[in-house]
């Protein structure tokens, strides 16, 4: 299915019945980084909604960096419920998807039923998770310079996406970058959430989330600590409840998706 936002072309599934699950994805991936969690969604009996985020996958790719700020892909998770019908729903993200479920969650309370953030913390407790957490960002600072971070990331046969993310299903996240040509607006996301001085500014303050919210964090996650995770407490005005995983790196749901997806069916109420 696909909806047009002031231009924009969103493209998501929707697949079940019951109470809805809207499921974001993260950098580099597309609405499939979800494919172990829709059907045991399914069968527990929810609905899931999986977009591609704009930029990725069949949705289109605006060409301003601008327009891949958080306001402008919030309004595209509006967009994608209304169109399904859908007031509110509980709302899960990852990386990106996750900073994107927190602002989201923090900005339209009465759109999100329960919140789950994979990986990524609250903005506030992640640009205030002190040095360990700026180190392991370094590549953030990187992917700032346009052109450069796009030849890092693919020269060699992706020699470096490969050997410094480590992700799973790199070969079929690379072939998705290639087809759909999705590298610099993916990369887009860094330019217009998180460019240089963010990271010398003070923490982004947002309203409380309302919603009760679980996070989850993987041992084994190369890019975030647990601190900025934990810290995300602070910004939970509902019930908040922290789950570690043990062992996993950055793509939880895809190296351990029973363990993920045991922790969503406890947590999210049918």
């Amino acid at each position: 299915m696909r909806v047009d936002v002031n231009g924009v072309g969103i493209e998501y599934e929707v697949t079940g019945e019951g109470p809805p699950v809207v499921l974001l994805h993260g950098f580099p991936d597309s609405g499939r980084l979800w494919r172990h969690q829709v059907p045991a969604l399914v069968e527990a009996g929810f609905s899931t909604i999986v977009p591609d985020l704009r930029g990725y996958g069949a949705s289109d790719q605006p060409a301003e960096v601008e327009a891949y700020s958080i306001p402008f892909l919030a309004g595209d998770v509006v967009a994608v419920m209304d169109a399904v019908g859908v007031e509110r729903a509980h709302v899960v993200g990852h990386d990106w998807g996750a900073a994107l479920a927190w602002a989201f969650g923090s900005l339209l309370p009465d759109r999100v039923d329960h919140l789950v953030a994979l990986s990524v913390g609250h903005p506030g407790a992640f640009m205030s998770a002190g040095v360990a957490q700026r180190e392991k960002s370094w590549y953030m600072l990187l992917f700032q310079f346009e052109g450069i971070a796009e030849q890092w990331l693919s020269n060699d046969d992706w020699a470096n996406l490969r050997s410094w993310g480590g992700h799973p299903d790199v070969d079929g996240v690379i072939a998705d970058l290639e087809r759909t040509k999705s590298l610099t607006p993916a990369l887009n996301y860094y330019r217009a959430n998180v460019p240089p001085e963010s990271f010398v500014s003070p923490p982004l303050e947002l309203p409380a989330v309302q919603a009760d919210t679980m996070g989850v964090w993987s041992s084994g996650d190369f890019a975030l600590t647990e601190a900025q995770m934990l810290g995300s407490a602070d910004h939970v005005a509902g019930a908040w409840r922290y789950e570690r995983i043990e062992g996993p790196g950055h793509w939880m749901q895809l190296e351990a998706p029973d363990a993920v997806n045991e922790l969503l069916l406890d947590f999210l109420p049918g």
